[in-house]
């Protein structure tokens, strides 16, 4: 199913009462030939081509190939029809404007956040930073279609604290309200992790989850350039699933590696709180995105209890409960996550938005509607369309 099919989704039910819906983490992926039209013209012969084989679409680079990867594109389908390769002709168009404003409406999100491309993983050092700066250009004049409604993430290499530094300025000039940072910072050779995945680049992969082992940690004293730069501009700084990648594709793995790469997001929150960044830069937000948050009243009342014994002997840097930096300086998304709902009240649980996660495996397209009213079952109208709306609205700093 490639385009907004008129016969099913949300926005065709008329029942709806509960205001509108800010998606927090949908996705936009680009097409493929995007590299050989964005790159600068003396890179533009180094793009990745696609291949056509007998049993999938192949995607060619340096030398290397991989088919393409269909878990990541999975909206319309059910989950007995997933596949973890295909062709691109299977794959739900999203990249197209006009189809993706439809898919929009036919599920009934007025606004989306959307994170999405990042780097090419490529082992030459030009070529990766370039390719940063090809998905931002074009992104943002996707998203110009329809600039009310959405709402792209900035992406940012994060090896150096004032080569970042230079690509969060380009990104707010172009005026993006939010980058993307990995998990931990990157090695000065991004490609280099020790977060490897199989089927996946290592580049790539360090995008998003950057090095738990590295030498460049965000608790050291040098980020304050970085943190300060970022407040004054108002941006943001996302994560996304960078604590632990799962391991797409590997059967054995995938299903367990999924709720640890969620909770392995407390990581970098910690690391914030703890190290007194939030106290240095109280305007200063975070996002941990597609993490759940049914776990964050329970990290907060876990590290308010811990602190409260551990904080002498250890020189605790922070003067207030760790759960008090959660509520005003954490936000969190989540897809379908009823215990977190339930926990909105808890110190820690508060700045949780609803996401869709389109069009990826764990999609609520095209029932969100529907899925919104199950989980938020007893749940008052206001507190909803905070979850739904408001809460996303106030982590962009947006009325």
């Amino acid at each position: 199913m490639s385009e907004a099919d008129p016969k099913f989704g949300s926005a065709l039910k008329k029942d709806w009462t509960l205001g509108p819906i800010f998606d927090a983490d949908a996705h936009i992926d680009p097409p493929h030939d995007m590299w050989k039209e964005y790159l600068p013209n003396h890179l533009k012969a180094r793009a990745p081509v696609i291949e056509a084989r007998e049993d999938a679409d192949y995607i060619v680079f340096e030398g290397h190939s991989r088919p393409v990867m269909m878990i990541n594109n999975q909206a319309g389908r059910t989950g007995k029809d997933f596949k973890m390769k295909g062709r691109l002709s299977e794959q739900r168009n999203t990249y197209d404007p006009h189809k993706r404003l439809a898919d929009m409406d036919l599920d009934g999100i007025d606004q989306a956040i959307l994170f999405g491309g990042g780097p090419l993983g490529t082992l030459d050092n030009e070529l990766y930073l370039a390719s940063f700066e090809a998905f931002s250009n074009w992104v943002m004049d996707w998203a110009a279609n329809a600039p009310h409604r959405l709402f792209p993430v900035g992406h940012s290499p994060m090896r150096d604290i004032d080569e970042t530094i230079e690509h969060v300025k380009r990104l707010a000039k172009m005026g993006f309200k939010m980058v993307q940072l990995p998990a931990f910072p990157q090695n000065p050779e991004a490609w280099k992790t020790t977060s490897e995945i199989k089927n996946m680049k290592a580049g790539q992969v360090s995008a998003q989850t950057g090095d738990p082992k590295g030498a460049l940690q965000y608790y050291q004293p040098e980020f304050d350039r970085l943190w300060k730069v970022l407040s004054d501009l108002g941006m943001v700084i996302t994560f996304h699933l960078g604590g632990r990648v799962p391991r797409f594709g590997e059967k054995q793995h995938f299903l367990p590696d999924m709720p640890m790469s969620k909770l392995a997001m407390a990581e970098p929150m910690g690391i914030f709180i703890f190290n007194g960044i939030f106290d240095r830069f109280p305007d200063l937000r975070i996002g941990m995105m597609e993490s759940g948050v049914g776990w964050f009243a329970w990290y907060a009342e876990y590290c308010d209890r811990t602190w409260e014994k551990q904080r002498y002997w250890t020189e605790s840097v922070i003067d207030k409960p760790p759960s008090w930096y959660m509520d005003q300086n954490v936000w969190g998304s989540f897809i379908q996550d009823r215990t977190g709902i339930l926990l909105r009240d808890q110190p820690g649980g508060r700045n949780i938005m609803w996401s869709s996660d389109y069009p990826h495996s764990e999609t609520t397209f095209p029932n969100s509607h529907a899925i919104i009213k199950r989980d938020f079952a007893g749940v008052p109208d206001k507190d909803i369309q905070d979850i739904v709306c408001n809460n996303a609205k106030k982590f962009l700093r947006i009325s």
